[in-house]
């Protein structure tokens, strides 16, 4: 188990599923920090340290949803893509679309995993533990932290 707190943006404009993603992440024993955004221009101010965002930490980890205001997850995804100090950061994206076109083209974009939200709580629950524990404990994640 790492001893180092991993760094978690998600970038979702929905306020249940942030809720529901907190509530996961809470319950877990896991060493993890969530921070959140709720949109794709805020996550990128985030990314690049702008704005109110000038002394965040860059995180380990950025769950993503497609479908958001101002700038589309796709979008973001293709600012990681051509940063090449981002581009290591893994990206899962989190959404409700299940078209083989999304996925495929978040995956060409460079994302890391594409997860469908489940609509039953319970069942969405069970996916975000499962992301984290898999994402923060079995995968060995770039870092600049010693």
């Amino acid at each position: 188990m790492m001893s180092q707190s991993i760094q978690i943006l998600m970038v979702e404009d929905n306020p249940a599923d942030v809720e529901l993603t907190k509530e996961a992440f809470n319950e877990s024993k896991l060493s993890s920090s969530l921070y959140v955004v709720n949109d794709g221009e805020e996550a990128l101010d985030y990314l690049y340290k702008r704005g109110r965002f000038a002394d965040v930490d860059t995180p380990d980890i950025i769950l993503l949803d497609l479908n958001l205001p101002k700038v589309s997850g796709k979008e973001v995804l293709t600012f990681l893509n051509k940063d090449k100090n981002l581009a290591c950061i893994p990206v899962i994206v989190l959404s409700s679309s299940e078209d083989s076109v999304d996925i495929k083209a978040c995956y060409a974009l460079s994302a890391n995993s594409f997860v469908t939200k489940p609509v039953a709580i319970d069942d969405f629950l069970a996916v975000v533990k499962s992301v984290e524990h898999f994402w923060v404990t079995v995968v060995k994640l770039p870092s600049d932290k010693k």
